[in-house]
Formats: C-alpha cells, sequence, structure tokens
C-alpha cells in the first residue's frame, strides 16, 4: 500500500473538481485528484453557456481551455408563438461537454496530475480524511471534496444522504443536424414551444465546430410514449409538435444518435460533516432550462477556492462547522436558490393551466411584446442617426 498526504483530495474530475483542482493548484495548495477515466467520455449534459459564464472562467484562470472547447456565436434569433420576435446581439458558446472538461484537464498543472482510480473507501473527521482507492493505493489529506455530481455511492459512504425537490422534472435531448451550419439563415436559433399542450419549453439550434446542434427541452415524464416516439423518429415528431419551426430549418434532418437526459431536480441533505465538501452537482443538481447549471457550478468552485479554502487551511481541523461557513455564504447560497427558483418558474409557466399561471403567461408575452418592438424601433433609427452624423 502506498501513501500520499495533499491539503485537499478532490474526487471526481468533472467540471467542477477539474476547476477546483487547477484555481488550487494555482494557488499553492498539495491537490490530488482522482477519478475512473483517465479521458472523460461522451456526456449529454450542458451545450451552451454565456458570456457570464465565460467570464467566471477567465476568473479562474480557465478562459484560455474554455474557448478552445466552445464555439462562440455572435446573434440569436429568437421565436415566440410562430413569430420572429428579435434577434439578439449576444455572445453564447456551443460546446460538447466532454470535450469542455477534458481540455481542462489537459490544463491541469504538473504539480496535480489526474489520478486515475476508483475510491473504494473514505474515511472522515475532524483533523484528518483518508481515500483507499480500489487498488490498495492510500491517500491523506485535510479536506476531501466530492464532486461526483449525481452519483451516491461515495455520498452515501460519507453519511450524506439527498432529497428530490422534482422528480421527473424534464427531459433533455442532444442531436445534429445533417444539414452545414451555412444552410441555416441564423447564427443561433431559440424556438419557444408553440401551444402549452406540448409541454415543450424550448428547442434551441446552434452551432457546435462545423455541425449544427440541436437541442430539445421537455416537461414530459421520461415514460412518456412522446418520448419513445421522438427518439425512434426526431424529425417527424419536431414537424408535428413545433410546425411553425420549420419556417426558420426547412431541413432537419437528423444525423446520428439522439442523446436523452432525464432529469430530476435534486439537493444534497445531511451534508454538514467533518472533512468533506460537496461542490457542483454533488450539492444541488438543477434542471438545464433555464441555463443556470454551469454558472451554478462555476460560483461554487470560485467561492470555495478563493474565499473559503484558504482560511480553513490557517487554522487547525475541518470540522462540520468550519465546512458548513461554506453552505452559508451567501452568494454561494443566492446562487443555488435561483437555480432552484428557475427550474421550478420555468416548468409551470409551461405547463400550468392554472389561472394564475395563465395571467403570468399573457403578463409576460405583453411584456416581450413591447420590449420587442421597442428592440425593432432601436433599430430602424439606429441607421438613420448615424446617417445623419455622418453628414
Amino acid at each position: 500500500m502506498t501513501s500520499s498526504q495533499h491539503d485537499v483530495i478532490v474526487i471526481g474530475a468533472g467540471l467542477a473538481g477539474t476547476s477546483a483542482t487547477c484555481a488550487l493548484t494555482a494557488a499553492g495548495h498539495r491537490v490530488a485528484l482522482i477519478d475512473t477515466h483517465a479521458v472523460y467520455p461522451p456526456d449529454f449534459r450542458a451545450e451552451k453557456l454565456g458570456q457570464q459564464q465565460m467570464d467566471q472562467f477567465d476568473r479562474l484562470g480557465l478562459g484560455g481551455p474554455a474557448r478552445k472547447a466552445t464555439t462562440p456565436v455572435d446573434e440569436i434569433w429568437v421565436s415566440r408563438f410562430r413569430r420572429l420576435v428579435s434577434r439578439k446581439a449576444v455572445r453564447e458558446y456551443g460546446l460538447h461537454y466532454a470535450a469542455l472538461v477534458n481540455e481542462l484537464r489537459a490544463a491541469l498543472p504538473p504539480a496535480s496530475p489526474l489520478t486515475v482510480g476508483r475510491v473504494a473507501e473514505i474515511e472522515t473527521g475532524p483533523d484528518l480524511q483518508t481515500v483507499t482507492l480500489s487498488d490498495g493505493r492510500h491517500m491523506e489529506g485535510r479536506l476531501i471534496v466530492l464532486t461526483t455530481g449525481l452519483g451516491d455511492v461515495l455520498r452515501r459512504k460519507a453519511g450524506i444522504a439527498k432529497r428530490v425537490l422534482s422528480a421527473k422534472h424534464s427531459v433533455s435531448f442532444g442531436f445534429n443536424l445533417a444539414a452545414p451550419v451555412s444552410a441555416f439563415p441564423f447564427p443561433s436559433l431559440t424556438y419557444y414551444g408553440d401551444a402549452l399542450s406540448s409541454r415543450i419549453a424550448y428547442v434551441t439550434v446552434f452551432p457546435i465546430g462545423e455541425t449544427m446542434r440541436v437541442n430539445l427541452f421537455v416537461y414530459h415524464d421520461p415514460a412518456d410514449p412522446w418520448v419513445k416516439a421522438f427518439r425512434a423518429s426526431p424529425e417527424a415528431c419536431l414537424r408535428d409538435a413545433l410546425p411553425g419551426l420549420a419556417r426558420h430549418c426547412p431541413d432537419l434532418t437528423v444525423a446520428g444518435p439522439v442523446e436523452m437526459r432525464p432529469v430530476d431536480l435534486v439537493i444534497a441533505d445531511e451534508y454538514r460533516r467533518d472533512g468533506v465538501v460537496l461542490l457542483g452537482d454533488a450539492f444541488l443538481s438543477p434542471c438545464p432550462i433555464p441555463g443556470t447549471g454551469i454558472g451554478k457550478v462555476l460560483t461554487d468552485v470560485d467561492r470555495f477556492c478563493t474565499v473559503h479554502l484558504p482560511r480553513w487551511l490557517e487554522t487547525p481541523g475541518m470540522t462540520a462547522t468550519k465546512i458548513g461557513t461554506f453552505y452559508d455564504d451567501p452568494i454561494k447560497a443566492a446562487s443555488d436558490a435561483h437555480c432552484i427558483h428557475a427550474s421550478l418558474y420555468s416548468r409551470a409557466i409551461a405547463t400550468d393551466p392554472g389561472p394564475a399561471w395563465t395571467a403570468r403567461r399573457w403578463r409576460n408575452f405583453a411584456g416581450r411584446h413591447v420590449l420587442h418592438g421597442l428592440d425593432g424601433l432601436r433599430t430602424a433609427i439606429r441607421p438613420a442617426g448615424a446617417s445623419a452624423r455622418a453628414h
């Protein structure tokens, strides 16, 4: 049996674990990073991020590798009720999650290489934590960081439970279109569901490299026959459920497999423990539909790496009371609360037939109609103003 000692042992080298390891090692901490895969495997998860999330990568010193794994667009067409209502000048980035994680792994400092192995046992306490791998390797550290996402085995070993806030909350689909990027009139398109009965939140069409990618988000039970039908005939189901989409995407021929991810809205419970802290989806797994997931993960990483861990290492021990300051951090807590609220609100506004939610939908429609009208007016006026100034 071999043994090594660290300030922090990070278990799980996905987005949260790899980002945290890079940031902590750059700050001079002794970090071990453990994962079962030498190369992060294909994993259908987040496939878009906004400029705010890229700014978070920049603050963590990871903007370079994040940009290498993404495809930027600077304009998004938005369609509601079968009408093109706006062309928003905003930067977003398309990505494959595995490619992003592997670019971040490639940026790992030499002092903290990835340890490939399966964790067999963890022992936690107020002072020293131990991790034993299945091949007998043994690590010791002051703190264990669990970033294993939805995995339950290690959380249970640490005595941590989970609470389901909304079971079978949503289903996400991802697939490629056969037509080249040049065949589409828009840089990127977000098309919202045509009818309440469709239970479709929206579909978004955007480039990743030289391929046009589609993400479809629905509020169907994973066992619903519609879900099975969509996987078998995605183009036919799209044309039937969203008849206005063909105006913008005449060629909806699908190339390759249709990926699917059912989502439960889940949060950790009984997580205030000596010697172990949860980051990212290991603590809270939100719905991807509002687009808050990557920002939440990076907020966790930033607050943990730049604020809390440096303070904890200044004094002996890693008690539950000390670690609780991270969970109580007002910025982290606000980020978590926003994710939960956005996940629940987005489902209700798209599916709830009650009078209160119907009123909200009409209020939102009227407000957006006014805003889109003002955007159109500004666009029409701007060239005239520019011409006047030129003369």
